[in-house]
């Protein structure tokens, strides 16, 4: 492999050397700027074997240097050789700062701005230039020019999502968000996010594992009527009646045309999401720029009756098929069969797999056990997957893409004995699950300004953990959806009705053990607190999967928080025994027991 890699590097440099630049940049995204990215743009995997969902590359005449993040310190020394790159830190290490300490005056960097958004364009720009450096925009990425065994993009049918489903029909969406575009002074929008033009056109895809959107980029504008640029051979015959009135598709490669036509145009777009090219392009054509968020995130966030009724119907489907395959593994745990971190993730799809509303899983398993839990953000499939130990603890986070729903759900499941400062660990962490779970709130209230009600337990005795405590999550869109989250430095939008978010605290213990204790939860109004002088909100759950008393000490617990613990449970009783049977239902009702 490394000859291989080796060899593209040099492909890189020769086209750098015909365009005399001095650096070229390869940022792990591609121009959709989404989480996920089909195999086809992949292109930093391409020159440089990493399989890590963030980092950078910087290619030089002579030298390379690989940008990671903490997640992927072990893993990009497994897999990037260090002959050909130097191995920094994407946090620590400044890109544009190191490049200055690199490179000389009048030294030119290429970068491709499709893959790269406004906000860092610009401040990229300003800091290179200080130091006379030279960023320069690349007509075609050199990786695309050389990359002669490019995977072929999907060729999978736009699917129609019902209007029955979505609650609200397309052209009443578009009218709402125009509207909204207007009155932000824009003639126009771009809708560069995948899954904000799906749910506006009421459509989904399988151009991207784990996220069923479809490729493309959308042009709104504020009367309603909307431009989506796309692969046409995509679209079913009945399209224009599906999305009503106002649509038309476009073939991406149209695209610059239509934007080199914007001359005199107010175009809102987004500069911290949207792509830089896009923007630059309208921009050089004499279109206004009016730098906002993307007016699609927030009505998208807020799902209407329609769409949380299909989260709920798809959650209880999805807890009937995370129990069946907890109780699988309490029984081969208990006949002594341990199995390896890979056959657990498959074996808990092929629970899943048997409703034939389920699409595919809504992100990559997380199956660890042991030390490997201490990495929150772990992929078995990164290295050899790990046999589980009996004495040990297993984490399993996992979610679900269903036709009425996305899913996201974590346990934490003793292996056998576990220590009590281990109970102890899950007992602090269940609490803060507990007081997200329990919060009321004023309209207004952010999640950053609740993530603390899940730490403080934690703090009380000298712990945290570093990540946020809960993300949105989509309708049978992004289970990583924005704008709301819950967490300490971000986070600043305020939660409204319909909103579903993750509530997920955690405890990482380097090399001895990872936990972590998630539901999915709505935003709805707060009955008990209906007459109350500040209209009040809570948190409504959704996942209904039972929790692991096994890990749980109730010296630590008080007496609401055992009752809310015992409440959950005959909940997750109730809803799920009509479905379980056999052993499956003697394990269920056995783990719902009061403790």
């Amino acid at each position: 492999m490394s000859n291989t890699i080796a060899a593209r590097l040099g492909a890189i440099r020769t086209e750098m050397a015909k365009s005399n630049l001095d650096a070229f940049i390869i940022p792990r995204a591609d121009e959709y700027l989404g989480e996920y990215v089909p195999a086809h743009n992949e292109r930093m995997l391409w020159a440089s074997g990493f399989t890590g969902s963030a980092g950078m590359i910087i290619v030089l005449k002579d030298s390379a240097a690989i940008f990671v993040d903490g997640r992927y310190t072990v893993q990009v020394r497994q897999q990037v050789d260090a002959a050909l790159f130097d191995y920094l830190s994407l946090h620590d290490t400044p890109q544009a700062q190191w490049l200055i300490e690199q490179l000389g005056e009048n030294a030119k960097v290429g970068f491709d701005a499709r893959l790269h958004t406004l906000a860092w364009f610009n401040q990229t720009h300003g800091e290179l230039a200080k130091a006379q450096i030279e960023l320069v925009q690349v007509a075609q990425n050199p990786i695309d020019l050389n990359w002669h065994d490019r995977p072929t993009p999907t060729s999978t049918p736009v699917m129609l999502f019902s209007e029955q489903s979505a609650g609200r029909s397309s052209l009443e969406k578009r009218k709402t968000i125009g509207s909204e575009i207007k009155k932000q002074g824009a003639d126009i929008a771009i809708i560069s996010a995948l899954d904000s033009f799906c749910w506006l056109l009421n459509i989904r895809g399988k151009d991207i594992p784990c996220l069923p959107v479809v490729l493309g980029t959308a042009l709104l504008h504020a009367n309603g009527d909307m431009l989506l640029f796309t692969d046409l051979n995509k679209l079913p015959e009945n399209v224009i009646d599906h999305v009503g009135e106002g649509v038309s598709f476009k073939a991406e490669s149209e695209l610059a045309a239509e934007l080199l036509s914007l001359s005199g145009c107010k175009v809102l777009a987004s500069p911290d999401s949207c792509n830089a090219w896009l923007q630059l392009t309208a921009q050089d054509a004499g279109a206004q720029l009016i730098a906002g968020s993307d007016p699609v995130a927030l009505p998208k966030a807020q799902k209407n009756e329609a769409e949380l009724a299909g989260m709920k119907a798809c959650h209880i489907r999805d807890g009937v098929a995370v129990s069946r395959f907890l109780a699988w593994l309490d029984r081969e745990v208990n006949a002594n069969r341990l199995y390896d971190e890979a056959l657990l993730a498959e074996k808990l799809e092929s629970f899943r797999l048997s409703d034939p509303m389920y699409q595919e899983p809504s992100f990559d398993t997380i199956s660890a056990t042991g030390g490997n839990a201490a990495m929150c953000h772990y992929n078995h499939n990164n290295g050899t997957p790990a046999q589980m130990q009996m004495n040990s603890i297993y984490l399993v986070d996992s979610g679900a893409q269903y036709l009425d729903g996305t899913t996201d759900v974590t346990r934490t499941i003793a292996i056998g004995d576990v220590t009590d400062e281990q109970r102890k660990m899950v007992t602090l962490v269940l609490k803060g699950h507990i007081a997200i779970d329990q919060a009321k709130f004023p309209k207004g209230t952010s999640g950053m300004q609740l993530d603390s009600f899940a730490r403080q337990y934690l703090w009380q005795h000298g712990f945290d953990f570093d990540h946020g405590t809960g993300h949105g999550v989509g309708h049978y869109l992004s289970v990583h959806e924005g704008p709301q989250g819950i967490a300490k430095g971000r986070s600043n939008v305020a939660l409204l009705e319909g909103m579903v978010l993750s509530n997920e605290p955690g405890y990482y213990r380097a090399d001895e053990f990872g936990i972590r204790l998630e539901n999915l939860i709505a935003v709805r109004p707060c009955e008990a607190l209906a007459n109350s002088e500040r209209e009040m909100l809570e948190f409504e759950a959704l996942t209904f999967i039972p929790m692991d008393a096994r890990l749980i000490d109730k010296k630590y617990l008080t007496d609401a928080e055992v009752s809310w613990f015992n409440q959950y449970h005959q909940q997750v009783r109730e809803k799920l025994s009509p479905f379980m049977q056999g052993d499956d239902l003697d394990w269920l009702n056995k783990v719902t027991a009061a403790i």
